[in-house]
């Protein structure tokens, strides 16, 4: 079976996860690559406010999928291996993340 844990500030992550991931970067990069055409279109503001605002909900939702793997692999790994100081690490984090 494959190592899931973060191992040396490494995670192997299965290909569907790995392919989950990258697949919702690929659209966010399409997204702003949108914005970046709206911009030098001269668009309207608001369209490109609210096509920011999607951008941005996006990001938010990758976040919140990568956070989720990390606290159900990485973290509860770490914890089960009696590595509290991940405990940290979390809140730290999170804390960055707003």
């Amino acid at each position: 079976m494959e190592e899931k844990c973060c191992c040396s500030k490494k995670k192997i992550r299965s290909p569907e996860e790995k392919k989950r991931l990258i697949n919702r970067l690929n659209r966010i990069s399409g997204q702003i690559s949108g914005l970046k055409k709206m911009l030098e279109n001269d668009e309207y503001c608001v369209d490109i406010l609210t096509q920011s605002a999607a951008v941005s909900a996006a990001l938010n939702s990758f976040e919140r999928a990568l956070l989720d793997e990390h606290i159900r692999s990485c973290v509860a790994d770490n914890i089960r291996k009696g590595n509290d100081g991940v405990i940290e690490e979390l809140i730290d984090l999170l804390r960055k993340m707003k």
